[in-house]
């Protein structure tokens, strides 16, 4: 027994070899119910949402106030998310090799994020505003980012697809009073002054709801649920049969030569590319077709809303019928809605441009949580947080070539032709989760 143990600790083994740790209930290792953490993380996500999800309707105050044109706008947006992605590969192996509390992370990244709002409303020189908003707010979001979704998913072993769901849901519904304030207050006076209350908003909230965050200890596991007759038991875990644990344990150069790593990197890469490019995008669009402001913030809005209720239904859906199926659905429907909001711009419907957006939200945000829970069914626990880094560092790559490739591009081809591109991306990556198959398992295993 481990010296840090109680006397009513125990550990035990389940049926596919997993050790769990036994005996100590959330309140008294926290004070706290293990809700209270992941209620925690989403406020914590909900608080820096804004930098992401807010920028497609700030993008249009920021072009007037300082002269920028759409291509270097979005290009800010572009380097923010590399960054944000990027920050969690050496936040995972930090953490593996140093384990640490996570509230000092949350903390020191939520002051970083408030930075990188506070630049948005206050830099006049665009290097100033890829410093401040792009590296520092970038890196301050993937601190939180990372360490939340982390820490809430080690509270809940038994329930890891609807936690995930549940706090990054609140990385995308945070947004939505900022992008309805910035809707009604759109002169550079009224952004300014949202932007700043935002700022404030960002940095009390990720220090109080930060602060409460601590870790379990290593392979926790509830106390009132049979860890042995979960594996096993398809009434008490519905989301047998369908997503079965990994065969065995896969160190991250090990997942990396199964292929199925590479090939979930893939798909993420190009998905993140299309979702990201219809959240910077949307709203300038909707202004182009004459649409009006609007349509934009309510479109921006209710991408937000959708993205981030979507993803709890996406994940219960999953439990269900399994992790693939549902994920190759919600990829086509990213990619048809592609096309829909290319019709709806050109045939000035506001109605339905509204509609498409909404059912962008829908495949943008529910992709992030079933992958995610693809790479611990896939590769096993002990290196799920290093794996999972490295799959989420296919989000920089689809911000550079989402965001920043289309800025490019823009002024040649026009909005229509590339949403229409971005439909056929997101239908193509559709097809490519049908070659997924589980390490170690028949290919028959969903």
């Amino acid at each position: 027994m481990d010296s840090s143990e109680s006397p009513d600790t125990r550990e035990v083994r389940d049926y596919y070899g997993r050790l769990h740790r036994i005996g100590e209930p959330a309140h008294q290792l926290t004070g706290h119910s293990r809700r209270w953490q992941a209620w925690c993380a989403w406020a914590c996500m909900a608080a820096i949402s804004l930098l992401q999800y807010t920028f497609g309707i700030a993008a249009l105050g920021l072009q007037a106030a300082h002269g920028w044109s759409l291509r270097e706008t979005m290009w800010l947006l572009a380097l923010f998310v590399a960054f944000q992605a990027m920050v969690a590969i050496p936040v995972a192996w930090m953490h593996r090799r140093r384990p640490t509390s996570p509230a000092p992370w949350v903390v020191v990244g939520g002051a970083l994020a408030a930075c990188g709002v506070l630049a948005l409303a206050h830099v006049d020189g665009y290097p100033a505003a890829v410093v401040g908003y792009a590296l520092v707010g970038g890196v301050g979001a993937g601190l939180v980012y990372t360490t939340c979704i982390t820490t809430a998913s080690n509270w809940f072993p038994d329930n890891w697809v609807a936690t995930r769901s549940f706090v990054t849901g609140g990385f995308a519904l945070g947004a939505v009073p900022s992008i309805a304030l910035l809707t009604v207050f759109s002169s550079p006076r009224g952004q300014t002054v949202v932007l700043d209350v935002a700022a404030l908003v960002t940095l009390v909230v990720v220090t109080a709801a930060g602060l409460q965050l601590k870790d379990p200890p290593p392979r926790w596991w509830p106390p009132d649920i049979d860890a042995q007759l979960w594996a096993v038991d398809r009434e008490l875990n519905p989301s047998l049969p369908h997503n079965i644990p990994a065969a065995r344990h896969y160190a991250p150069g090990e997942a990396m030569r199964t292929g199925a790593l590479p090939l979930m990197w893939l798909i993420l890469a190009l998905i993140s590319a299309v979702s990201l490019f219809g959240i910077a995008f949307i709203p300038s669009y909707a202004v182009e077709a004459d649409l009006g402001l609007v349509v934009a913030g309510l479109a921006a809005g209710l991408l937000a809303t959708v993205n981030g209720l979507g993803r709890s239904a996406a994940g219960r859906l999953s439990d269900r019928f399994g992790r693939r199926r549902v994920l190759a659905a919600v990829l086509a429907v990213e990619g048809l809605t592609q096309f829909g909001l290319a019709l709806a711009g050109q045939a000035g419907s506001s109605w339905a441009f509204v509609l498409c957006a909404m059912l962008a939200g829908v495949g943008g945000g529910a992709f992030y949580t079933i992958l995610g829970n693809l790479v611990l069914e896939y590769f096993g626990e002990p290196s799920q947080l290093q794996n999972h880094a490295i799959l989420y560092s296919a989000k920089a790559v689809g911000a550079l070539v989402g965001v920043g490739g289309a800025a490019l591009l823009i002024d040649a081809v026009g909005y229509e032709r590339l949403f229409v591109a971005a439909g056929l991306v997101g239908l193509g990556t559709a097809v490519i989760v049908r070659f997924l198959k589980q390490p170690g398992r028949p290919f028959l295993v969903s």
